[in-house]
C-alpha cells in the first residue's frame, strides 16, 4: 500500500509542516489545462476495452522503457503507421508488462502506475509476473462497471476541467458532441497549430491544402493564409478553448516586415526552405500566434526543446509520439528578443513558457518571467515531470521569478487514470518544498497556506483563463 508520506521531506520538522499544508489542499478540484487524452473517451463516454488498452498501449512513458530492454512495441500492441500486424492479446501485453515492472522501480512511472491501481481500481499489491492474471481480471471487471465508465471517472477524480490538444485541420466532432451532450464535465481544446506552421512539418504542403478547406480561406498567399489561422483560433475558442500550444524544436522568434514574411511563406509553400529559414519561419509564427493572442485573447505556450523522432526507424515504422523525443540544449534570452521587444510589455497577453534544460531554470526562464509582463513559467515538463524534478525547479527558479510567476501544474498525459496520480505528486512536492522554508523561518505558515492553495488551484486558473 502507498506510504501516507510518501514524497514528503524526510526531516521532521519539515515533514510536520508539509503534512498540514497537503491535508489543507490534497482535495481542491484538478485544473488540467495541457493534456493529450482522447476528447472522444468522453464524448461517447464507452467503457475502457481492457488494462493493457487503458495502462500501456497510449503511454510512451511506460513502452519506451520497455522498448530500451528490447521489448518490441509491436508485441506492446502499439498500433504500426502501416498497419501491419501487432499483438491483439490484451493480456499478453498486461503480462509483458508485468514481468518487466522491476524496470519501473525508481521512476516517476512507477509512483502513477501505482496510485493509479491502488486509489482508481483498489489494487494493493505490488504487480509482478505471479500475479499478472489475477490483477488483470480484477481490473478488467472493473472497467465493465458504470462506475468507471469515463465520465464517471472523470468526476470521481474531481477534474473541474481538463483540455484537450488538436491540430486546426480537426473539426473537432467530439467537442461539438460534448457541448451538446448536456453533460455537465468540462472538456476544452487547445490549439496546436505545429502541422500548418512548421515546414519540417511532414505534409506540410498538403496541410496547407486542408486547412484552406477547412477555413475557406487562400492559403496560397501570405494573407490569407494568416486568416485561415485565425478563422480556426475562432473556431476552437467556439468550443472552449483558451489556449495555443506550439512544440516547435527551439524558442526562436522573428518579426520580419510583412514583404520578408510572404516571400518567406510563398518559398515554405514551395518546399524550398533551407533548414536555417524554415527556423526563420518558425520563428516568425510565433510572433504572429502573439500577435493573435493579443487580439483574441489565447493564453500561448511553448514547448521547445525536443529533437522529434530521434530514432527514424522507429518513426518510420510507428509515427510521432513513440517515446523517442530527446530533450536538446535551450535557449531563451536572444531567441525570445524579437516577439519580446514586440510584445513584452503588454498587460493583456500571457505567453508561458516550458523547457526540456534544466540549465536554464535560473539563467534564463527564471529571469526573463521575473521581469517580462507576458511571461510566466510552465512547471517541470516531460522528462522533469518527476519528483527531483519538480524540487529542482522550484530551487533554481523561485528566488528570480517568484511564485506567482509560475503556472501551477499540468499532467500532460495520455494516460487518463494518471492525472490524479501526477497532480498528487505535484502536490506533495509543493508542500514539501514549502514545509522547508517555514522550518528554515523564511516563510510564514499562514502565508505556505496561502501560496499552496495557489500553487494547487489558483495559478492555473488565472494563467489559463479557466
Amino acid at each position: 500500500m502507498l506510504h501516507p508520506d510518501r514524497l514528503l521531506p524526510s526531516d521532521p520538522s519539515q515533514r510536520d509542516v508539509a503534512r498540514r499544508l497537503y491535508a489543507a489542499i490534497k482535495d481542491l478540484p484538478i485544473v488540467s489545462p495541457h493534456g493529450h487524452t482522447d476528447p472522444a473517451w468522453f464524448a461517447e463516454n464507452r467503457p475502457f476495452a481492457d488494462p493493457a488498452t487503458l495502462f500501456v498501449k497510449p503511454d510512451h512513458y511506460v513502452f519506451r522503457m520497455l522498448y530500451s530492454q528490447g521489448v518490441r512495441l509491436e508485441d506492446l500492441g502499439v498500433p504500426r503507421a502501416d498497419g501491419g500486424p501487432v499483438e491483439t492479446d490484451p493480456r499478453t501485453i498486461w503480462r509483458r508488462f508485468a514481468k518487466h515492472w522491476h524496470l519501473f522501480r525508481g521512476t516517476p512511472s512507477r509512483i502513477w502506475l501505482e496510485h493509479s491501481l491502488e486509489h482508481v481500481f483498489g489494487v494493493t499489491e505490488r504487480l509482478s509476473e505471479a500475479n499478472a492474471d489475477a490483477i488483470y481480471d480484477h481490473v478488467d471487471a472493473c472497467l465493465k462497471r458504470p462506475e468507471f465508465l469515463p465520465r464517471a471517472l472523470f468526476e470521481r477524480f474531481n477534474i473541474e476541467v481538463l483540455a484537450t490538444t488538436e491540430s486546426p485541420l480537426d473539426p473537432l466532432p467530439h467537442h461539438a458532441a460534448l457541448k451538446a451532450s448536456g453533460w455537465n464535465g468540462r472538456v476544452v481544446t487547445t490549439f496546436r497549430p505545429d502541422p500548418v506552421v512548421d515546414p519540417e512539418f511532414e505534409g506540410f504542403a498538403a496541410n496547407l491544402d486542408a486547412l484552406a478547406e477547412i477555413s475557406g480561406e487562400d492559403t496560397g498567399t501570405w494573407a490569407g493564409y494568416l486568416r485561415a489561422l485565425e478563422n480556426r483560433r475562432a473556431f476552437f475558442r467556439s468550443m472552449g478553448a483558451t489556449a495555443t500550444d506550439h512544440g516547435h524544436p527551439s524558442a526562436a522568434t522573428a518579426d520580419l516586415s510583412a514583404a520578408e514574411a510572404a516571400a518567406l511563406f510563398a518559398k515554405a509553400r514551395a518546399g524550398g526552405l533551407s533548414p536555417a529559414e524554415a527556423e526563420t519561419f518558425r520563428g516568425q509564427m510565433l510572433t504572429e500566434m502573439a500577435r493573435m493572442s493579443l487580439d483574441d485573447g489565447m493564453v500561448m505556450q511553448i514547448h521547445p526543446g525536443s529533437l522529434r523522432n530521434h530514432n527514424p526507424a522507429l518513426f518510420a515504422r510507428f509515427g510521432r509520439d513513440k517515446g523517442a523525443d530527446i530533450p536538446v540544449q535551450a535557449e531563451f534570452v536572444k531567441a525570445l528578443k524579437p516577439l519580446l521587444d514586440r510584445f513584452g510589455n503588454e498587460a493583456n497577453l500571457t505567453v508561458i513558457l516550458f523547457t526540456l534544460d534544466e540549465t536554464v531554470y535560473s539563467r534564463e526562464l527564471a529571469t526573463l518571467a521575473g521581469h517580462y509582463p507576458i511571461l510566466r513559467l510552465g512547471p517541470p515538463w516531460w522528462f522533469l515531470d518527476s519528483p527531483e524534478g519538480m524540487r529542482r525547479f522550484r530551487e533554481t527558479a523561485t528566488e528570480t521569478a517568484g511564485f506567482y510567476n509560475t503556472v501551477g501544474f499540468n499532467d500532460d498525459t495520455r494516460a487518463f487514470c494518471s492525472i490524479p496520480a501526477r497532480h498528487d505528486v505535484a502536490r506533495r512536492i509543493d508542500c514539501g518544498f514549502l514545509g522547508r522554508l517555514v522550518a528554515e523561518h523564511r516563510l510564514d505558515e499562514d502565508e505556505a497556506f496561502e501560496v499552496a492553495r495557489e500553487l494547487t488551484y489558483g495559478l492555473v486558473k488565472a494563467a489559463y483563463k479557466l
